[in-house]
């Protein structure tokens, strides 16, 4: 192993545990990683109390709901035009002579709810708009449940200079995975990480067999029900890009020695090889109840946070090994990891836009990773290093989205010309 500082998460050590029920904060409330994070809470009130949520705004009612059945103290929203369908939604929720919660409103009312008081801040936002509160969370001194994997994709120097030992647990169901096969052995004694890949709904297709694919095909995953960003990111495997640099960043492993190995059940979420020869694997139903009790109660277990196997029916399980030449976004995402800087942040900001044009129907399948790579080709090796500053982040972000822009516009009106 290297002599490089202690990883970001490490299970042998747990950042300011405490005994009885934690206070919680989440962030993303209303997505999927929020609502079944509250569905664990609603079930384990001895254990857990929420204190505070934020969400985008979209979807109030819930949001309200959310807010009256948890008791929480404080609502957040990104979009301040939400405030006042937020506060009827809150009329309607709670009763006469009850007191609504304060509400925050605007982009870093997340971020100030983020340092509030708690134990654990459950960071469930979607995107690289997570990388604020996630550095919040960690300056306050707050356990992090990480969900959030695009604020450390774009900003690991930047949360690696924040983070204390044990401090960040994360939430992915494979970087889950690994934390818990992880504490049966030394750090010294690790081979290799093994992250597992449900290949998504075109496993086993040709890239010129994915030429033609629709927005519906890209949106129906075999296993997981997840926003549509995730889930078309799982469908180029962007998403398994992504967790390649998650896990060299949170365990401090080189790139060379974390594998993609394809498993359409999704059971088995990754796995850990020791020097031994071991192979340690992490195994349950798919359920991201599962990992988001990890995040929120470590070291200890929430029992019957997620369904367990029936060891009494028949199943087959299979790995494959990854078609690189279908889906070159592993690499690619190796690449910018590698490089580090602000190359990571274009990767992801670029993705981001490219999502967004092919769900709106401006950009084929193909042309995401296509347009992806020009942009990081473009970009180059990356000016900054460790001295990476939010400044520079923010500004490749930038530079990155409306090169995508343009690219993927580019792109579409050569196909339709």
């Amino acid at each position: 192993m290297s002599d490089s500082p202690a990883p970001l998460a490490d299970p042998h050590l747990v950042f300011d545990a405490v005994e009885g029920r934690r206070d919680l904060v989440i962030l993303g409330s209303t997505g999927s990683i929020g609502t079944q994070a509250i569905d664990l809470v609603l079930r384990n009130p001895d254990r857990f109390r929420v204190t505070a949520l934020s969400a985008a705004g979209g979807r109030v009612a819930l949001l309200a709901e959310q807010a009256r059945r948890l008791r929480v103290r404080t609502v957040a929203v990104a979009s301040p035009d939400a405030v006042p369908a937020l506060r009827e939604a809150l009329r309607e929720e709670y009763g006469a002579g009850e007191q609504p919660p304060e509400i925050l409103a605007g982009p870093d009312a997340a971020t100030q709810l983020a340092g509030s008081d708690c134990h654990t801040v459950l960071n469930g936002i979607t995107g690289s708009i997570g990388l604020a509160p996630t550095l919040a969370a960690l300056k306050a001194g707050r356990t992090l449940a990480l969900a959030n994997k695009e604020s450390l994709i774009v900003g690991g120097p930047l949360v690696k200079a924040l983070a204390a030992p044990g401090q960040i647990i994360p939430v992915d169901s494979e970087h889950a995975a690994l934390f818990q096969a992880l504490a049966a052995g030394k750090r010294a004694d690790v081979r290799k990480l093994v992250v597992t890949a449900s290949g998504g709904p075109f496993r086993g297709r040709t890239r010129s067999e994915l030429a033609d694919v629709t927005r519906e095909q890209a949106l129906n995953h075999p296993t997981w029900a997840m926003g549509p960003v995730i889930t078309v990111n799982s469908a180029t495997l962007v998403n398994k890009g992504l967790e390649v640099i998650e896990a060299h960043l949170l365990y401090d492993i080189p790139f060379d020695r974390i594998e993609v190995v394809v498993h359409p059940q999704s059971y088995v979420h990754s796995m850990v090889e020791f020097t031994d020869g071991s192979t340690l694997a992490q195994a349950t139903p798919p359920d991201m109840r599962g990992p988001i009790a990890i995040g929120l109660g470590w070291p200890q277990r929430v029992p019957d946070a997620a369904p367990a196997f029936d060891w009494t029916k028949a199943s087959t399980w299979e790995f494959l090994p990854l078609d690189t030449e279908a889906f070159p976004s592993v690499g690619l995402a190796r690449h910018v990891g590698t490089l580090g800087g602000t190359a990571p942040a274009v990767f992801n900001a670029a993705n981001e836009e490219c999502v967004d044009a092919f769900l709106d129907g401006r950009l084929a399948f193909n042309g995401i990773m296509d347009t992806v790579t020009a942009v990081v080709e473009e970009h180059g090796t990356p000016a900054t290093g460790t001295s990476l500053t939010v400044a520079d982040v923010l500004e490749a972000e930038a530079w990155a989205r409306t090169r995508a822009q343009e690219l993927s516009a580019k792109a579409t009106a050569e196909a339709r010309a």
